[in-house]
């Protein structure tokens, strides 16, 4: 097995070579134990299409209401910003700040940073910045907590539920879908796109080498 570069360990900084595996393959951390990564080749396709319908999920789950309260005869619906605002103007301003970056910013930038990447990938070509782009993702990566937020709004209805009538609205399905694609898209490591990456760029090289 030939070394082609380095790798950076995502749970303790350690670097080691880069090998080429075989089949079933999977390379571990000297130092921690962790998975760097396996032999298994990167599908495009899939990974496209699930980054297009978590897309397509995220704008779901934000403009439909997450719950119907009913109480006393009233009735309110309430989307994700809804939630967001009345937490802002109820002086704790800080959760509100960090609800909106970890349940709707940084979801959609890894969404639309996965987009950046992964068209011009399937279409054959290296996307520029492309390697500033992946830092950002594997940066934000641990930031985008949808699962945080689906767990404490089902823990909310649930305390409602003892003295309002609560109706779950499309929003809160958005949201457990969009969660579930998340961690399909986590599922794929990132040192796999660079590999890929790096595949086109030599085929590349070798291209305008033989013109």
């Amino acid at each position: 097995m030939a070394a082609t570069h380095l790798t950076v360990c995502e749970h303790c900084d350690s670097v080691h070579q880069h090998l080429l595996l075989r089949d079933g393959e999977t390379a571990l951390c000297q130092r921690c134990g962790a998975e760097l990564y396996h032999s298994r080749r990167l599908d495009l396709n899939r990974m496209l299409a699930l980054t297009l319908t978590a897309l397509i999920v995220f704008i779901i789950a934000n403009l439909y209401p997450i719950a119907d309260i009913e109480l006393q005869g009233r009735s309110n619906s309430a989307r994700l910003w809804d939630a967001i605002l009345l937490t802002y103007d109820s002086d704790v301003r800080p959760i509100a700040i960090i609800a909106a970056a970890s349940a709707f910013f940084l979801p959609l930038a890894q969404i639309l940073l996965f987009l950046y990447v992964l068209v011009p990938l399937r279409a054959g070509f290296v996307p520029r910045e492309f390697a500033l782009v992946m830092r950002v993702l594997r940066l934000a990566q641990p930031w985008s907590m949808v699962e945080v937020f689906l767990i404490g709004t089902l823990v909310s209805i649930v305390k409602l539920h003892g003295y309002a009538g609560v109706t779950l609205e499309p929003g809160l399905w958005g949201f457990a879908v969009l969660t579930l694609l998340q961690a399909l898209l986590e599922n794929y490591h990132l040192h796999e796109l660079w590999d890929y990456a790096d595949e086109i760029g030599r085929s590349q090289r070798v291209s305008e080498q033989a013109t």
